[in-house]
């Protein structure tokens, strides 16, 4: 039947283009006979090269015998582990292909059931075949990725390991001959590896500097000098016309014009090495010797550029007004020469280290090697500090305070005295290692706070300038979320305090976990290390899902109070409800809303509900102690909105407070007395305590009542008869219940009558008494009939 029908619609199909069948039939391929061509896969010869690759890492990590020698090492695992990354990624969308073929073939019939067709069923085993392969590769790369992800964490361990026996090693002091005669007469195995290495040089810039290949080597370099030079002021101009004819006036400028100024300078030093680098490898690759140099050289350049740009950016004494911290004229001027001296000596010095480490050569050169840059950095910082110290004492003489006792100044300035301090102890005791760890870490320090400063100031003058209602963006925020500037200024002030915290955060971090030499995989990856702990990992918290909370919580928030808006406004008023049952109603849904725009948000951060047990548990305690009367008065708000003993709009009296209900929250009742003070009274009160509802139901009596004392001679009818006329003839007293006069006493001082009346609401009880007591005493006096006199006191 099912044949009988595609060949019906096939037909009909013919006549419908008006061709003929046999020239489409001509047209048409044949059926497939074959198997369909199986898709590239990964080979096993190629994993094999990934596994011996792994395997040689190993051994290169094994054979560190220092701290820097695994540096390299471990960003060479990092690629390894991106490369896995990349070819899995490249199998997976061949993986889903060939499921959904398999899928459209089905599974096997049952050999009684059905027969079918043999090109069918050597398709169907092809496509398993392959799915199967390209399973098994996968599995394989997942093995090679956890077993490098593994040998990073034991690279962590190792150079925590070999850190820690550094800094404890104790060699001769620096003024002993003997420290520095591995440098004057070094071993005979020493010059071997120095000889090796300049071998290696000669024959690299050989194969570069062949005829035929001289020209393009000399143009390649020259482009690297120009754009490292004059390429870099080129940007530096660029960049700093666009801040100034395209930002806006103020903070943001001048953050702006410091941060290009450092981005000039940076992206201008990577490319000329780039440039570089194609230069000596273009035609083959650098031997392992070099190639392990050459990683370290460049990680030592970015350090030293880094030194050099963001000083110039913040220094800025070409152009004072744009400086963004605090620093004095005279103080800016006295340090600007001292970063660039420092990067200098630095690349020069450690450059030769690495020479020394890529090579292999003898602890002592190495460490001797660490006490030339020890001394000679502390020899430059010590300067530094002291002619900023001569200036300062002379911004003191000139009564310029301000300039000179900045606390935060004061600090940084300490800090740096006490690391030199020890660093000369140090090499003075023998313990090199340890001083050139105080000279890395001091500049380190200096890079990670100049470089987080720039950032944090850039960030907040970001969003200072696109939350301000004066620029188009403000507006079109306030537009699009319907919010006022008070309201714009307080996301504003809450995204500059949360960014300026993590970036704090990750300053912190940074200054632990990197050091000169670090780069940014490796920083990046050390960050995330501590971050994705384990703690995050179980509640499955991932910066990829940072994001979509960001989003659910902005967009749950403006659906919340977009939805309140037409509650209160279009809906509600159109109901028979009262006005207090229209506002508990509000409260109860935008209490409902925001708590489930929360969950949305947690469930949006990748947070599994599963392990949340302990947040739960430590919760329970707080429970117990600190936060039980918050709970207990949170649980009645609830009973509150939903049963409505009380309601918005009622008049209360609870404690000896009496007023209008004018708001119910989740934790406490706003109540407004007769003077419009508002007195906030715990939700557990009103459903614990005995509370006075004069209102409810809305169809509560006021009591208009009067006790007035007469003198004994006067005549009682006469005045009840007044009484009586003037409640009766006042507009707010009811006709029902009547009004009615009552004896209340007879004493020795005088007659005393009551006079009660009602009125339609308890609200206007206080204004009608008052104007009928303005008329019973008109009336009183008109009639020549005088209240009792209180007697005269003994």
């Amino acid at each position: 039947m099912r044949n009988t029908l595609k060949s019906l619609f096939f037909f009909a199909f013919m006549l419908a283009v008006g061709g003929s069948p046999t020239l489409w039939a001509a047209d048409l391929p044949a059926p497939a006979t074959t198997a369909a061509a199986p898709l590239p896969v990964i080979s096993q010869s190629e994993l094999q090269a990934l596994q011996q690759r792994l395997d040689g890492l190993k051994q290169q990590i094994s054979a560190a015998n220092n701290y820097n020698q695994l540096e390299g090492p471990q960003d060479r695992v990092q690629a390894f582990i991106l490369d896995v990354d990349r070819l899995s990624a490249a199998l997976l969308p061949q993986q889903a292909q060939l499921a959904v073929q398999l899928g459209v073939l089905g599974a096997a019939p049952d050999a009684d059931l059905a027969e079918e067709q043999a090109d069918i069923v050597a398709q169907r085993a092809s496509l398993a075949e392959q799915k199967s392969k390209v399973d098994g590769t996968l599995k394989s790369l997942a093995a090679l990725k956890q077993s490098a992800a593994d040998l990073i964490t034991q690279i962590a361990g190792i150079r925590r390991t070999l850190l820690e026996s550094e800094l404890t090693l104790g060699t001769d002091s620096v003024l002993s001959p003997s420290f520095w005669s591995p440098l004057v007469s070094p071993s005979d195995d020493d010059r071997q590896r120095l000889r090796f290495f300049v071998a290696q040089v000669r024959d690299t810039w050989a194969t570069v500097w062949a005829p035929g290949e001289r020209i393009y080597t000399s143009m390649l370099m020259a482009l690297a000098l120009i754009i490292w030079t004059f390429g870099r002021r080129l940007a530096e101009r660029g960049l700093t016309w666009v801040c100034i004819y395209r930002m806006p006036e103020g903070r943001l400028r001048r953050s702006a014009l410091a941060f290009a100024s450092a981005l000039a300078t940076i992206a201008t030093t990577a490319i000329a090495l780039q440039l570089l680098f194609y230069a000596c490898t273009r035609h083959q690759p650098l031997p392992p010797v070099l190639e392990t140099f050459s990683e370290e050289f460049e990680k030592v350049v970015y350090a030293c550029v880094l030194l050099t740009g963001l000083s110039r950016a913040l220094l800025s004494t070409e152009h004072p007004s744009w400086r963004l911290p605090a620093i004095a004229d005279s103080v800016a001027l006295a340090l600007r020469p001292y970063p660039r001296i420092l990067s200098c000596t630095l690349l020069v010095l450690v450059t030769l280290v690495q020479v020394s480490n890529a090579t292999g050569m003898s602890s002592q050169i190495v460490i001797a090697g660490r006490g030339v840059i020890s001394i000679v950095v502390l020899a430059i910082v010590t300067v530094l500090l002291l002619r900023v110290g001569k200036v300062r004492k002379a911004l003191v003489a000139a009564n310029d305070a301000a300039a000179a006792n900045s606390t935060f100044a004061g600090v940084i300035y300490t800090l740096a005295s006490v690391s030199m301090f020890v660093s000369a102890i140090a090499l003075l005791a023998g313990y090199v290692s340890l001083a050139r760890f105080i000279s890395y870490e001091l500049v380190w320090a200096y890079i990670v706070l100049s470089g987080f400063y720039l950032l944090i100031q850039l960030i907040k003058d970001v969003c200072e300038h696109v939350f301000s209602p004066r620029h188009a963006s403000g507006k079109a925020l306030k537009q699009l979320l319907g919010i006022g500037d008070r309201r714009l200024d307080q996301i504003s002030i809450l995204l500059s305090g949360f960014s300026r915290a993590a970036l704090m955060l990750l300053a912190v971090i940074a200054l632990f976990v990197g050091g000169i030499g670090t780069t940014l995989g490796q920083l990046a990856s050390n960050i995330m290390a501590i971050l994705g702990g384990a703690g995050l990992r179980k509640l499955n918290i991932v910066p990829g899902h940072l994001l979509n909370a960001v989003l659910a919580l902005m967009i749950g928030i403006w659906l919340i109070r977009a939805l309140s808006r037409w509650l209160d406004n279009e809906f509600l008023p159109r109901t028979d409800m009262d006005p207090g049952m229209c506002a508990s109603l509000s409260t109860l849904f935008s209490n409902i809303g925001y708590a489930f725009v929360i969950l949305l948000t947690l469930s949006s951060l990748g947070v599994q509900w599963t392990n949340l047990a302990w947040i739960v548990s430590a919760l329970s305690v707080g429970i117990g102690f600190g936060l039980q009367e918050i709970v207990k008065n949170f649980v009645s708000g609830l009973i509150l909105l939903t049963e409505r003993p009380v309601k918005v709009g009622d008049l209360i009296s609870i404690s000896g407070v009496e007023g209008d209900i004018r708001r119910i929250n989740v934790r406490a009742t706003e109540i407004q007395l007769s003077d419009r003070s508002i007195v906030i009274v715990p939700n557990s009160q009103l459903i614990s305590q005995n509370l006075r509802n004069v209102t409810l139901g809305g169809s509560a009596q006021g009591v208009a009542s009067l006790e007035l004392v007469f003198p004994l001679d006067i005549d009682p009818e006469e005045v009840k008869d007044l009484l009586l006329n003037t409640y009766r003839e006042n507009e707010t007293i009811l006709d029902k219940p009547a009004p009615f006069v009552r004896f209340s006493k007879l004493s020795p001082d005088g007659i005393t009558l009551t006079v009660t009346g009602y009125v339609a609401s308890p609200r206007i009880v206080g204004v009608t008494k008052s104007d009928l007591l303005f008329e019973i005493l008109k009336r009183l006096g008109a009639a020549e009939i005088a209240l009792a006199k209180p007697p005269a006191s003994a």
